[in-house]
C-alpha cells in the first residue's frame, strides 16, 4: 500500500544509476585527459579542475562501489561550479552534459529529457510559502489523535505502524493510559504517527500550504517526521527507525536515573555554570558519573537541562540563587540529547544503514546545527549525533525566518500534538508568529 505523505508526490525526480567505472573516460572527450583509476584524494587533487569537479560531483553520494544513487539536477552548487569550469572549453554546457550522460549509457529519449531547457522558475511571493514545523517527546497526551482519524489515509497510517510496532498504537493514543503514553518506547512513535495525521487534515483543508510548502524542521523525534513529509524518508523506514531508536533510549534511561527540566531564567542566569555546579553537587555526594547538561535551546533564556535526578532536584531547590524564575519537569524518562544516551548510539546507528535515504524535495534542518541537510549521508550522520548533541532549536528558527527587511515571512503550520513551538517561535520571531498556525 502507497502511502501518500510526501509534500508532493506526483514530482518526479530525474534520478539514474551510475557506474563509478565510467567516471573514468569521461574526462577524454572534456579536457583531453583521462582521471587516474583510483579516486583516492591524493590523486584527485592531481586532476586538473574540471576533471576533478566531474568526478566529485558524479561520486557524489560517497559511495565507492557501482550503483551509487545520484540525483542528477540536485546538488545546485556543484552544477554551478561545474558550469562555470565548462566554460573553459570550447563547447557549451548543454553539449557537454549531453555528452556526459551518453557515457552513461542513458537512451537519447532520457538524454533529451535530462537536457532540454526549461524555463527558469517565476519568483514566488515568500508569503504564500508555508513551513511545516513537527513537535517532539513531551507533547503528547492521551486523545490527542482523534481529531485526525476522519482524513484520508490516516486510519491506513496507524494499521501500517501498528503491524511493524506489534502493537495497537491508535488505541494507545486514543484511550492511553497516561502513564503508558509517556513512555519513551510508545511516545515517539505516537507523536510521529499524530504528526503525520496532521498533516493529512492539512493537506485536505487547506492543499496549498503542502503545495506550497518550501521547509520543514522537527523537534527531536519530530525531525523523522520531516523527513518522511520531506521525502527523504519511507514511512515504513521511519517507523522502524523510531522504535528502534526509543528502544535504544528507553535502555540507555534505565540504566541511570535521569530526567529533564525546562527552566526560564533571567537575565544574568549561567545555564553551562548551572549544570557544572549541579554536576559537582552529585559528585560530593558519593553519586559516581554525575552529568548535567544544556539539552535543549528553546528561545532567549529559556533551555532545558538533563542529567542525574538528584542534579535536577538541587537545580529546583536553588533556582532563586541561579537566577531562575520557573522550572519544570519534563514529562520523560531519560536525560535525552545528553551523552546519558551514548548506550544507544551503536544499536541505531547499525539501523539507519539499513534503510535508504533520499534527497529531501524540500529544505530540512537539522537539530544539531539549525541548517539544512545536504545530502542522505549528512542526514544519517546528523540523525545518529542528535542523541547525545543538544537540540538546538532557537537556532534553528532564526536560520529559517531569517531574512532582509522589508521580506513578509511564510505561513508557519506546527502539526502534530501541541502548541510548544508556536509559542517558541513567538518568543524567538514575533513578526514570523504571525503568520503561524496551529493544524
Amino acid at each position: 500500500m502507497a502511502l501518500p505523505i510526501c509534500r508532493n508526490c506526483h514530482i518526479k525526480l530525474e534520478r539514474y544509476r551510475l557506474g563509478i567505472s565510467l567516471v573514468k573516460s569521461i574526462s577524454t572527450t572534456l579536457v583531453g585527459q583521462l582521471v587516474p583509476s583510483s579516486n583516492s584524494i591524493n590523486q584527485l587533487k592531481q586532476c586538473p579542475p574540471l576533471s576533478r569537479m566531474l568526478l566529485q560531483w558524479r561520486c557524489y553520494s560517497g559511495q565507492q562501489g557501482e550503483g551509487g544513487d545520484f540525483l542528477y539536477r540536485g546538488q545546485n552548487k556543484s552544477r554551478t561550479k561545474l558550469l562555470a569550469l565548462m566554460e573553459e572549453t570550447d563547447k557549451s554546457a548543454l553539449q557537454l552534459e549531453k555528452e556526459i550522460l551518453e557515457f552513461d549509457g542513458l537512451s537519447k529519449a532520457s538524454i533529451a529529457e535530462l537536457t532540454t531547457e526549461k524555463p527558469r522558475r517565476e519568483k514566488v511571493d515568500p508569503s504564500l510559502t508555508s513551513v511545516l514545523l513537527f513537535p517532539g517527546q513531551g507533547s503528547q497526551y492521551v486523545g490527542m489523535c482523534e481529531g485526525f482519524l476522519k482524513y484520508p489515509n490516516v486510519q491506513d497510517m496507524f494499521e501500517v505502524a501498528s503491524e511493524i510496532l506489534q502493537y495497537d498504537l491508535k488505541r494507545l493514543c486514543t484511550n492511553g493510559p497516561k502513564e503508558d503514553l509517556d513512555q519513551t518506547i510508545f511516545c515517539q512513535s505516537a507523536v510521529f504517527l499524530t504528526s503525520l495525521a496532521a498533516v493529512e487534515k492539512l493537506r485536505e483543508e487547506n492543499p496549498k500550504a503542502i503545495e506550497n510548502c518550501v521547509a520543514a524542521a522537527g523537534f527531536s523525534v519530530g525531525e523523522f517526521a520531516a523527513l518522511v513529509f520531506a521525502g527523504a524518508l519511507s514511512f515504513e523506514d521511519a517507523v522502524f527507525l523510531i522504535q528502534v531508536r526509543a528502544e535504544a533510549m528507553q535502555r540507555a534511561s534505565e540504566m541511570v536515573k535521569t530526567g529533564m527540566l525546562s527552566v526560564v531564567g533571567r537575565d544574568q542566569a549561567r545555564y553551562n555554570y548551572i549544570c557544572k555546579e549541579a554536576a559537582t553537587y552529585c559528585q560530593n555526594h558519593g553519586i559516581e558519573g554525575a552529568m548535567c547538561s544544556v539539552a535543549n535551546y528553546l528561545y532567549p533564556d529559556a533551555r532545558v537541562l538533563a542529567g542525574n535526578v538528584e542534579a535536577l532536584d538541587f537545580i529546583q531547590e536553588r533556582a532563586k540563587d541561579f537566577s531562575l524564575k520557573l522550572t519544570r519537569r519534563l514529562p520523560v524518562s531519560g536525560a535525552f540529547h545528553t551523552s546519558f544516551m551514548e548506550p544507544a548510539e551503536e544499536k541505531f546507528g547499525t539501523a539507519l544503514e539499513e534503510v535508504t535515504l533520499e534527497e529531501p524535495l524540500i529544505q530540512v534542518y537539522s537539530n544539531i546545527d539549525g541548517k539544512v541537510y545536504q545530502n542522505p549521508k549528512h542526514v544519517k550522520s546528523s540523525l545518529k549525533k542528535q542523541l547525545t548533541l543538544p537540540v538546538k532549536w532557537e537556532q534553528t528558527m532564526h536560520h529559517i525566518y531569517e531574512r532582509a527587511k522589508g521580506v513578509p515571512f511564510p505561513h508557519t503550520f506546527e502539526v502534530g500534538p501541541g502548541k510548544q513551538l508556536g509559542t517558541i517561535l513567538k518568543r524567538v520571531n514575533r513578526k514570523a508568529f504571525d503568520s503561524y498556525c496551529k493544524v
